[in-house]
């Protein structure tokens, strides 16, 4: 069996010492350090930001509407594809990565209703466009089982780190793009299982939504990687992007343990949907106003937990406050 091409460079030793003692250094070994309100949260952010990359234009607020089971306007197909997501992440504590019968019912999941042969390995070819360019013609249909499954044996038998094991198999998923559509939402969600697999917060830490934010590197590193065969710049561009994430959530953490609990009130408040001062005010029993500012709003928009929705106008009177 051999090894999928990639080279363990110095950065990449670093980026892995330096991930693993953030994780240990946040307690993230232990799933009860997050609340399950978090990991919801964190999950949702996955989900939106995931399916965004794939062109879905439901907001993150439309998002978790649907998945609270709220009547949505949208794109019906939209709306399954959210449904169908959050059934597949849902799964994530029920699989092993390196099974192909599991690889294959994440597909059903998460492509149920929305092509003709969900869990399918694909029997024709394909190819990744930009524009009218053909960036990357994946491998012949004739093949794809076999690479798979080259693939998923590597990975249950490699002793290289999750950190970097993820991010090669993400790689080599997305160039051998074994099904119809699909391939880059399972990718990713594949990632995330075997992140978990190594520590199992790790489910709910939404790498996604940098993923999404750095889209164009995203798909220029995957290209770079296609030409010189080796995914190791692939691999230094998702652990830089883990670290991130890990250092924006441990951020948060030291934020929430300072704020006040009038500060914290209001986020809770927040939480579902964008409110005006005068809606805040009424729903957390306020009367006052430079009262709520001075101890509400004020301390919340200094710290960047909460933004306006007209920020270059903020006394307007349609203006209103939303989680940053």
């Amino acid at each position: 069996m051999e090894a999928p091409p990639f080279t363990i460079t110095p950065s990449i030793i670093d980026l892995v010492a330096e991930i693993a003692e953030k994780v240990g250094s946040m307690g993230l070994g232990d799933t009860e350090q997050s609340t399950p309100m978090l990991r919801r949260e964190n999950r949702i952010k996955s989900i939106h930001a995931s399916l965004a990359i794939e062109n879905n234009t439901l907001s993150l607020e439309q998002v978790t509407a649907v998945l609270n089971g709220k009547h949505v306007l949208g794109p019906a197909k939209e709306i399954q594809e959210v449904k169908n997501a959050f059934n597949a992440y849902e799964k994530l504590d029920e699989w092993k990565s390196f099974k192909l019968n599991h690889l294959l019912n994440a597909h059903a999941l998460m492509m149920d209703k929305l092509v003709d042969h969900p869990g399918v390995l694909r029997t024709g070819g394909v190819g990744i466009a930009k524009g009218e360019t053909i960036v990357h013609m994946a491998p012949p249909a004739s093949m794809v089982k076999g690479l798979i499954n080259d693939l998923l044996l590597w990975l249950k038998a490699t002793d290289v780190h999750p950190l970097i094991a993820s991010c090669v198999f993400h790689y080599e998923f997305e160039f051998i793009h074994p099904f119809a559509d699909g391939n880059g939402r399972i990718g990713r969600l594949w990632q995330t299982l075997i992140l978990s697999e190594w520590k199992a917060p790790l489910a709910y830490l939404p790498v996604e939504d940098l993923i999404r934010r750095n889209q164009q590197e995203y798909y220029d590193v995957l290209a770079l990687c296609d030409k010189t065969a080796d995914s190791s710049k692939f691999i230094v561009f998702i652990l830089n992007l883990l670290l991130q994430v890990l250092n924006q959530t441990h951020s948060t953490d030291q934020v929430s343990d300072q704020v006040s609990d009038q500060v914290k009130s209001l986020l809770a408040l927040l939480k579902n949907s964008p409110k005006s001062a005068t809606e805040c005010m009424s729903q957390l029993g306020l009367n006052h106003r430079p009262t709520f500012r001075k101890n509400y709003l004020n301390p919340a928009l200094e710290i960047g937990l909460i933004e306006r929705t007209i920020p270059d106008k903020p006394n307007s009177r349609l203006q209103k406050y939303r989680l940053s």
